[in-house]
């Protein structure tokens, strides 16, 4: 069997079991099934070629703010995935792991002078540009480097993605994009500038999307752009059309790869351009999972808790975004009745709780817990709050596992602290 599954009753990642990993490298630790996101990107990939003609092949620009381990980054190297980063940060990731620079793009809303001139030495395939402002600046320190560079403009087509507020990004009122009146405007800077090439538009309307209909508006909202790009004499070689494919978390039902390309097929590929594509979450989720420790099953009057080693600063989306996780042991105990558990962590903030009211099989001290589906947004938005160290990463394929990131040392944390000589300690 393959990806995450019970055998004997217990959890494991392929051929590994989650209670010989929580053993040879504690917990909490992120684990990653390599087999489930080589399943995501042949699944995609299955579906671009069954809808879009042979000599249209779009450049799958994994969305690294998901996962960035580089691992992970070298992994979608190797399946020709290219990379969409938002900082030079993950920039320095994609091309250290071997990602090509002429298959990343460079997204944001808030790019540095010093990330901008990073992106064009580094020859990128393009800049996704969100303002005015940003594109004066790119025109600048071309211009200053006379090194070219070819952008992109993030258009905001003003279309409800029915997703949760917080990872919206396609509302007139959201930070990202440019409306019409600016790109056109943004067309005419270029025009002035011998190494900033616009190439076309690019759109994100947010994450997690089950429903078709958003990316039909937003597609059509691009469609009907081009065409009035085009008839103002605008060259449109290129088309990013975003990411944000939904997964299962709970009870969702996701949208199918193969309508989502066909729609790809009716409303982009007539356009005739090079299409781009930024998947992140669906490309990682379901690969990863975090192993935790109850420390205390604890009762009151009122609620029963389960208190793990892992805290909001490992999984931040349930404290952030009131997202859900499938919480499972990880091993099964045949006739152990269900409970009713406030699943909560040890940091001290309230708002520490991966879920109210979960009924989870009857748990004690010292067992093993897994959250599902932490591939993306995971170790990814990890943090030190409470001065806790970073949970260990792992990655497993078929018998094989291997730490890919090593669990933070405390010591570590705290000499990045500097106490200077001037302050009086007496």
């Amino acid at each position: 069997m393959s990806g995450f599954h019970y055998k004997d009753g217990i959890l494991h990642a392929d051929d590994i079991s989650m209670v010989d990993i929580a053993s040879e490298y504690g917990t909490p630790s992120y684990v990653y099934c390599l087999t489930e996101i080589k399943k995501q990107i042949l699944a995609l990939k299955q579906a671009l070629r069954g809808s879009l003609h042979p000599d249209n092949r779009p450049l799958i620009a994994y969305a690294c703010k998901a996962n960035s381990n580089q691992a992970i980054l070298n992994y979608m190297a190797q399946q020709e995935c290219g990379c969409d980063v938002v900082s030079g940060g993950e920039l320095s990731r994609a091309l250290q792991a071997g990602i090509p620079a002429e298959r990343i793009v460079f997204s944001g809303v808030g790019k540095t002078d010093e990330e901008i001139l990073q992106a064009l030495q580094a020859g990128i395939h393009q800049i996704n540009v969100e303002s005015l402002p940003e594109l004066r600046r790119i025109i600048a320190i071309a211009e200053h480097s006379t090194i070219s560079v070819a952008v992109a403009f993030r258009m905001n087509p003003d279309v409800e993605a029915g997703t949760h507020a917080k990872i919206t990004t396609g509302k007139s009122d959201n930070k990202f994009g440019m409306l019409r009146g600016d790109i056109k405007v943004a067309y005419k800077l270029c025009e002035g500038s011998e190494f900033v090439e616009p190439v076309g538009l690019s759109m994100h309307i947010g994450s997690q999307l089950t429903a078709l209909g958003p990316y039909r508006e937003a597609f059509g909202v691009m469609a009907d752009f081009v065409n009035e790009l085009r008839s103002d004499g605008h060259e449109i070689t290129r088309l990013d059309i975003g990411g944000g494919l939904g997964v299962i978390y709970d009870d969702e039902k996701p949208i199918d790869p193969a309508a989502y390309t066909d729609l790809i097929k009716e409303i982009i590929e007539p356009l005739d351009t090079q299409i781009i594509l930024e998947p992140g979450r669906y490309l990682t989720a379901n690969a990863g999972v975090l192993i935790s420790r109850v420390i205390y099953a604890k009762e009151s009057e009122n609620r029963n808790y389960l208190i793990l080693d892992a805290g909001m600063n490992d999984l931040m989306r349930p404290a952030l975004y009131e997202a859900y996780h499938s919480i499972r042991p990880v091993m099964e105990q045949g006739g152990r009745k269900s409970r009713a558990y406030d699943v909560v962590g040890p940091v001290c903030e309230t708002g520490d709780t991966f879920a109210k009211d979960r009924e989870i099989e009857e748990a004690k001290d010292g067992e093993l817990i897994a959250m599902m589906s932490a591939g993306a947004y995971g170790a990814a938005m990890g943090s030190n709050y409470n001065t806790r160290a970073l949970p260990a990463e792992i990655l497993v394929e078929g018998r094989n596992s291997a730490v890919i990131r090593q669990r933070q040392d405390i010591q570590d944390i705290i000499k990045k602290d500097i106490i200077p000589d001037w302050l009086d300690t007496d």
